[in-house]
């Protein structure tokens, strides 16, 4: 497996501690997720029907704004995982540093797959991935500049994960151009990343194509129920990202107080530059607080965003030592 964060396996493995002690901030998850309430019974014992996924997908239409094609998938990752059949192999070029899935992913199904660093050097390219905003650094470009891609690449992949709450970024109400392919995460925003959710949004051949390798039941019973309940939530929506604007600067200002700097970050996490970013994880950890390392930068640190108070004040505490 490669490397991700959400590794508290290895975590207890070299601190100890059983998960339920753990805060895991090296997640981009909402660690405050929407509450679920109810789940009826009907959505355990029988498999979901046509109807109630399309009213999913109507859901999540109303959400980003878009009359594009859409269908549902069990999270961004299933979407990344069939990326590579869409299209005959090819040249597929990534705007890095970035989520590792795809470089792997792609070159796996024999793919010529290159990490690159800036817009320009994406084009001509059968396929070209960006992640708007970018994880782990939360580089983010405006819908126009990304459009303006378009017609220099093959198909042009937004993976917009952790869009939720800039919606200004997203290009998903353009997603039915041609060669153009939206993906949406559920699970980071709302918390609820155990429920394997996520949406492609895009032209009427590409939805068509991965709902076909998707299979006829592509998402659960309880996710539709869940999905559908929080998607047209727009309180809850406004809330959460106006929170999450409040405690992006609350963690920024704990992290001037080691004299970490900013690299950049999103809703949901926050990238810092440290001496030494493994010291750093190792404070943090054996007061049970996990985060996210890189091994191509040793002085990278990612955290996620504290959910309760009392997360918070523990963080704060081990800081302060």
């Amino acid at each position: 497996m490669r490397e991700h964060g959400g590794n508290l396996d290895l975590a207890q493995q070299r601190f100890g501690g059983r998960a339920a002690d753990w805060i895991d901030l090296s997640t981009g998850i909402n660690r405050l997720p929407y509450p679920v309430g109810e789940i009826g019974a009907h959505h355990w014992q029988v498999l979901p029907s046509r109807s109630e996924i399309e009213a999913l997908h109507q859901a999540a239409r109303h959400a980003y704004a878009t009359s594009a094609p859409i269908v549902a998938m069990g999270g961004a990752q299933a979407a990344i995982q069939l990326l590579p059949q869409l299209a005959p192999r090819g040249r597929a070029r990534i705007l890095a540093p970035t989520y590792n899935e795809y470089a792997g992913v792609l070159t796996t199904a024999g793919w010529d797959a290159k990490e690159v660093r800036e817009l320009d050097a994406l084009a001509g390219a059968d396929i070209a991935v960006i992640v708007n905003p970018n994880n782990p650094d939360g580089r983010s470009f405006p819908p126009k500049d990304l459009l303006a891609l378009l017609s220099r690449v093959g198909r042009l992949v937004i993976d917009e994960s952790f869009a939720d709450a800039v919606p200004q970024l997203s290009l998903a109400p353009e997603a039915d151009r041609p060669g153009l392919l939206i993906l949406r995460s559920f699970g980071k925003f709302y918390g609820l990343a155990g429920l394997r959710l996520g949406f492609a949004i895009g032209n009427a051949a590409d939805i068509a194509g991965l709902a076909a390798m998707s299979g006829p039941w592509p998402v659960s019973g309880a996710a539709i129920a869940i999905g559908c309940r929080a998607l047209r939530d727009q309180a809850w929506s406004e809330a959460t990202s106006a929170r999450l604007a409040r405690d992006g600067a609350r963690l920024d200002e704990m992290a001037r107080g080691q004299h970490w700097r900013l690299v950049g970050g999103a809703s949901l996490f926050r990238l810092y530059e440290t001496p030494d970013a493994l010291a750093a994880q190792e404070k943090l950890a054996r007061d049970h607080i996990w985060s996210r390392v890189f091994v191509q930068n040793p002085t990278w640190l990612r955290l996620g965003l504290p959910g309760s108070e009392a997360e918070w004040t523990r963080l704060a505490a081990v800081l302060a030592r």
